[in-house]
C-alpha cells in the first residue's frame, strides 16, 4: 500500500513537471517579434501575422497600454475600434517634434492641421502653412473640434503631460481617431529618435523609417567613439536660476545628461538620481559649478547681458568670465521657433556632434554647429 502511494505521488509529480516545461516552451515560441531597440514607450510587434502598434507610455505615470491593429487600406472591410488602416493620407500632428520625422518620410503634405503653427521652424512645412494647406486648429491644450471635423483627418497624433487630454478625448468622441505619441518621455537620445518608426507604421513606410533610424544610430555611435579619443574631460554646468534662487538643471539619469556623458564630458551632476530636472539652491550649484569649464544651455537667456540683467551673480562663474557659454536657442526658424526644440529629438547625432565641437573642436575640424552657438 505504501509503495502504491509513492508510485502515485511520483506519477503526479512527473505530470506536473512535464506540463510546466510545456507551458514555458509555448510561451517562448509565441513571443511576438519586435524591431524596437532603444525606445521604451512604444512597440511594433507581429503576432501570428497580425501587426500591432503598442503605446506603452502615452503620458507621464500612465498605467494604460493602447494596442492598435495595423491593416492596409486594401484589406479594409469595416472600421473596428483600435484598428488603424494605413497608409494615413490626412493627418493632424500636435507637436513640433513630430514634424521632422514626418518630413524625413516625405509625408509633410499629409499634414492637414497643426495647433499654434507659429512655432513651426521647418522651411518645408512653413511653406505648406503659408499656402493654407495646413490649417490652424487652436492651441496645444485647446484644439478646435469644429475645424477638425471640417478637415476630417484620418488620425490625430496627440500628446499629453500627465493624463488623458480632455481635448483629445472630446475629439475621439466625435468619431476622429486619436493616438498618443510619447516620444518626449524617452530617457535616451536614441530612444527618442526611434519614434520615427511609429510614423513609419502610420504611413506604411516601415522600411524607410528603419533605414533612416539606422543612419542616425550609426552616426550617433560614430560620434560617441570620436569623443572617446579625447584625453581630457571638460567639466560641465547646465541650466540657470528660474525663480526665487532655485536653479533648474538636468538630473543625472536624464536624456540631456546622457548626451553629455556620450560626448565624454564630466557633467558635474551625473551621479544624481532622476530622469527629469533637479531644482537646487543657487548656493549648492555655485559651490559645485563655479569653476566648470563650460556652461551649456543656460535656460532661455540669449545673451550674457540678459544673464546679468537677470542676476549679477552669474558673472562669478568661470565659464562666464572665460566666454564659454553655449546655447541652442539662438538659431530660430522664420517665425521665431527654436530649431533645437523641433529637430533635436529626431537628430541626436547632430546634437552630440555639436557638444563635441564645443568642448573638443579638434576632433571635428570640418563640422559646423547645427543647433548651438556661443552666447554673445
Amino acid at each position: 500500500m505504501k509503495n502504491s502511494k509513492i508510485l502515485f505521488f511520483l506519477s503526479i509529480l512527473s505530470i506536473l513537471i512535464s506540463c510546466k516545461k510545456e507551458v514555458i516552451k509555448v510561451d517562448e515560441k509565441n513571443q511576438p517579434e519586435s524591431n524596437i531597440k532603444y525606445a521604451k514607450g512604444f512597440d511594433i510587434v507581429d503576432e501570428n501575422g497580425v501587426k500591432k502598434l503598442i503605446i506603452k507610455s502615452a503620458y507621464q505615470n500612465s498605467d494604460e497600454i493602447f494596442e492598435y491593429i495595423i491593416q492596409n487600406k486594401t484589406d479594409q472591410k469595416e472600421q473596428i475600434e483600435n484598428n488603424l488602416f494605413t497608409p494615413i493620407q490626412k493627418i493632424v500632428v500636435t507637436s513640433t517634434t513630430h514634424i521632422p520625422m514626418v518630413e524625413l518620410l516625405n509625408e509633410e503634405t499629409a499634414i492637414v492641421g497643426f495647433p499654434y503653427s507659429k512655432y513651426v521652424s521647418s522651411a518645408k512645412t512653413r511653406v505648406l502653412i503659408d499656402e493654407g494647406k495646413i490649417q490652424e486648429i487652436g492651441k496645444e491644450s485647446s484644439l478646435n473640434t469644429e475645424i477638425l471635423l471640417d478637415l476630417q483627418p484620418e488620425l490625430v497624433v496627440g500628446y499629453s503631460v500627465s493624463s488623458a487630454d480632455k481635448s483629445l478625448t472630446t475629439i475621439q468622441k466625435s468619431g476622429i481617431n486619436v493616438i498618443y505619441n510619447g516620444d518626449w518621455l524617452e530617457e535616451t537620445p536614441l530612444g527618442r529618435a526611434e519614434w520615427i518608426k511609429f510614423f513609419g507604421v502610420l504611413f506604411d513606410k516601415e522600411k524607410q523609417a528603419d533605414s533612416i533610424f539606422k543612419m542616425i544610430e550609426a552616426n550617433y555611435i560614430e560620434a560617441k567613439q570620436i569623443a572617446l579619443k579625447s584625453t581630457k574631460k571638460p567639466t560641465i554646468l547646465s541650466g540657470a536660476i528660474m525663480s526665487k534662487d532655485i536653479w533648474n538643471l538636468p538630473a543625472g539619469e536624464s536624456f540631456v545628461a546622457q548626451f553629455l556623458i556620450d560626448a565624454n564630458l564630466d557633467y558635474l551632476w551625473k551621479n544624481t538620481e532622476g530622469k527629469g530636472s533637479l531644482s537646487l539652491s543657487f548656493e549648492s550649484v555655485f559651490d559645485k559649478g563655479q569653476n566648470a569649464d563650460y556652461w551649456i544651455t543656460p535656460g532661455y537667456f540669449s545673451s550674457k547681458e540678459q544673464l546679468l540683467n537677470s542676476n549679477d551673480i552669474y558673472k562669478k562663474f568661470n565659464a562666464f568670465q572665460n566666454d564659454k557659454i553655449y546655447t541652442p536657442i539662438l538659431k530660430k526658424g522664420k517665425t521665431g521657433g527654436a530649431i533645437y526644440y523641433e529637430l533635436a529629438g529626431t537628430r541626436p547625432d547632430l546634437v552630440l556632434k555639436d557638444l563635441i565641437k564645443i568642448t573638443n573642436p579638434e576632433l571635428l575640424l570640418n563640422y559646423e554647429f547645427t543647433f548651438f552657438e556661443k552666447m554673445k
